[in-house]
Order: C-alpha cells, then sequence, then structure tokens
C-alpha cells in the first residue's frame, strides 16, 4: 500500500507539473492561458477522482498535500527548474499533513505503532519519544526500508542568549571541519570493503539490460550501500553540529555554493572541458564530505540553542596570513602546511584558514565583552519578551502543512 501511494504521489506530481509548464508556455507565447496554481490543480484533482476509481486508492489529504509541495517548489525554484519524479531515480514519499488523525501508541522500549489514514497499525521502530504534539507524518522509503517521521510542536522557543565563544570552521577535501580552536572533525564514511564492492556492482550493472530482473537487484544492492555511507555522513554531521552549537554562541562558516562547484567540466561538443577526470574526482571528494548537510544541520540545531549561523565570503581566506594578513598563493606549501612568505608565520593550513573565516564574521570576541583585544563588540538589543532571539529558519525535514 505505501508503494501504491507512493506512485499515485509521484503521478500526480507529473501531471501537475506537466501543466504548469504548459501554462507558462503559453503565457509566455502570448496565447491565451490563465495561471495555474494549487487551487485550481486540486478542484481539478477532485473532478478527476471522480472519473479515476484508481486515485481514490490513497487519502485525498496526501494527494492534496503532493499539489501543495509542487505549488511550493515552482514559487520557490521556479516552474522549469523543478524536477520530474522519475521511477526508478526517485524514492517514494507522501505526507499525512492531518496529524489530528494520527495516533502513536508506545508498545515496548524498543518499539512502537502508529495508526496512519487508510494504512491502519503500522508497527515502527522508536528511534526517540514523540515528546509533543503531532502536527504532520511521513512515510518513505530508503534503502529498501520504510520510514516513518513525525513533525511535532513542543513549544520550545529559540534562546535569546548563548554564553558560548564564535567559533569559525573551515570545511575541507581532506579533513571534513577544521574549528578555528585547532581541532579537527572527520571520519570515513564508506570502508574500503564498501568502496570495492560499490565498484565491482557497478560494472555488473553496466553489462545489465534495462528494465531486467538482475538489473532491479543490483541496483538494489547499490542502494544499500549508499544508504549506509549516507547514514553515517548524517549522523557525523549531526553529531558534529550539536557540539558546535552547544559549546560556541556563533558558528562562522564560508559561503560555498555547492552546486555550482561540483559541476561537471566535459563543456560542450564545440568547446570541450579541461582536465575533466580531475574534476570529477574533486566533486566526488567535495559531496562525500556532506558541505552542504553540514550546514542544513547547523541551522537545524541552532533553533534550539540560540546560535548564530554566519556565512562570510570565501576569497582567499587559504591564503591569507591570519597574523598579518598578507595574501600569498605561496604561502601555503602543501595541504596541510602554511608559512607565510612575509612574516614566516606557521600553522595548520586549515586552521589558519578557520581563523581568517573568524575574522571576516567581524565578530572576533564575544557579545558580552572583549577577550584581551583591543576592540570591542557591542551586544545586539535584545528582541521582545517571549520572541525568539534568531530570525526563523528553514527547517530540515519535514516542512509544517
Amino acid at each position: 500500500m505505501c508503494t501504491e501511494f507512493g506512485d499515485l504521489c509521484r503521478a500526480v506530481w507529473n501531471t501537475a507539473l506537466d501543466q504548469r509548464r504548459q501554462y507558462v508556455d503559453r503565457y509566455t507565447r502570448g496565447r491565451q492561458g490563465g495561471f495555474c496554481g494549487y487551487h485550481l490543480q486540486a478542484a481539478q484533482l477532485a473532478e478527476a477522482k471522480a472519473e479515476e476509481p484508481w486515485l481514490k486508492v490513497a487519502p485525498s489529504h496526501v494527494l492534496q498535500q503532493t499539489l501543495k509541495d509542487l505549488d511550493r517548489a515552482c514559487r520557490e525554484k521556479g516552474t522549469f527548474k523543478v524536477r520530474w519524479r522519475a521511477k526508478y531515480r526517485w524514492s517514494p514519499s507522501f505526507r499525512f499533513p492531518a496529524g489530528n488523525l494520527i495516533t502513536v501508541e508506545k508498545l515496548n522500549r524498543k518499539w512502537s505503532r502508529a495508526k496512519l489514514p487508510k494504512l491502519g497499525w503500522v508497527r515502527f521502530r522508536s528511534s526517540r519519544p514523540i515528546g509533543g504534539i503531532i502536527r504532520s507524518a511521513t512515510v518513505s522509503r530508503k534503502g529498501g526500508r520504510w520510514f516513518v517521521s513525525f513533525l511535532v510542536e513542543d513549544g520550545l522557543l529559540t534562546p535569546e542568549h548563548h554564553p558560548g565563544t564564535p567559533v569559525g570552521v573551515d570545511r575541507g577535501v581532506k579533513v571534513a571541519a577544521t574549528l578555528s580552536t585547532g581541532r579537527f572533525h572527520d571520519r570515513p564514511f564508506a570502508s574500503p570493503g564498501e568502496k570495492a564492492r560499490h565498484l565491482r556492482l557497478q560494472r555488473k550493472l553496466a553489462r545489465k539490460k534495462k528494465g531486467g530482473a538482475n538489473r532491479a537487484k543490483i541496483l538494489k544492492s547499490l542502494g544499500r550501500i549508499a544508504t549506509r555511507a549516507v547514514d553515517r555522513r548524517t549522523d557525523f554531521c549531526a553529531r558534529l553540529a550539536r557540539q558546535l552549537t552547544t559549546r560556541h554562541s556563533m558558528v562562522v562558516l564560508e559561503n560555498l555554493r555547492t552546486t555550482n562547484m561540483t559541476a561537471s567540466a566535459k563543456g560542450t561538443p564545440e568547446e570541450p572541458g579541461k582536465r575533466v577526470r580531475q574534476k570529477s574526482g574533486l566533486n566526488r571528494a567535495i559531496l562525500d564530505k556532506g558541505w552542504h548537510r553540514l550546514e542544513l544541520a547547523l541551522r537545524n540545531a541552532a533553533r534550539r540553542t540560540g546560535t548564530r549561523i554566519v556565512l562570510v565570503d570565501p576569497a582567499y581566506t587559504s591564503q591569507t596570513c591570519y597574523r598579518c594578513k598578507v595574501v600569498d598563493a605561496n604561502s601555503r606549501e602543501s595541504q596541510a602546511e602554511f608559512v607565510c612568505t612575509s612574516c614566516a608565520h606557521t600553522d595548520h593550513a586549515d586552521v589558519n584558514a578557520a581563523k581568517n573565516i573568524l575574522h571576516a564574521a567581524g565578530h572576533a570576541v564575544s557579545a558580552c565583552g572583549d577577550l584581551g583585544v583591543a576592540r570591542s563588540v557591542k551586544q545586539e538589543p535584545a528582541p521582545p519578551r517571549g520572541q525568539a532571539h534568531q530570525p526563523a529558519l528553514p527547517l530540515v525535514g519535514i516542512p509544517r502543512p
């Protein structure tokens, strides 16, 4: 039933997206056409359910929530930048937005069960207590297994003040995160055996015919290996984000556009790219360290601690000497060694970059006073009572309907 619900949501998404693109194309070419939004498509969905019985299998509010998600994606990214949900590239997922129709009961220390519309009672492994009023539930499939996640309202507000000190974080390819305090945080996300098996399965996949049963088995095995690496990466980012937001009042990061940085260097047939294989290897290394995932985890954890997340310009942070501020590419003698050509200052290259990132934010001292330096930073005015100190940040996970 979950697979069928996911297929119905995928069909509704693709049909509604195609309809939106047709309306936009008519409007840009001067033809007669109107505005195609959520309300129009929701009314047409109700008419389609009366004519097509197969649409009645899934709950109505699940399909309507799919249209809401599509409407939000089109408004934020643009209609022609929203991707199709392909059958073999999209993991099935759907959301129950009516929290009053969801009931969760604790069975024992490890297991619980949830009553979901048209699915009935479903047992699941409890990873943590619910801890609030349920607003929605999302069912998704990952790595051949089904997961349910609940969006709850716990009634907590972001603290107005954080007693910690600022810290700069340099995200790298060799080490995932280096702090301005001199600490390094990194871990392997895939073992050598998993990498070798993944490569062997990719070679076998290239020899299989599309649509065959053996190809489906290999894809399933590849998905299990990739899922384990993703879970480890997610756990690493969540743990590191929790540590940083608990100890520090402000976390400074480089404003890195990972989508642009990991673009292919193939170029066009008229102007082919150079060093394509080297660039593809760098792209895999960047994506493996999870730079953007760490930023999302920090923003998510900062909502509970009041930590400020600041992004600065990444230009020349790895080539600038933290002591004398001289910019010279020759100062970085290797990946880990930094020796300034002007003042002979020596430091780890990533630590020096993290200190420059912290200094670029303009908050070298805490908001409450000096820390042995000649320049002070004024404390920010407190917001009105009852309001959060940090502005509302986008949720990482299930958005509220």
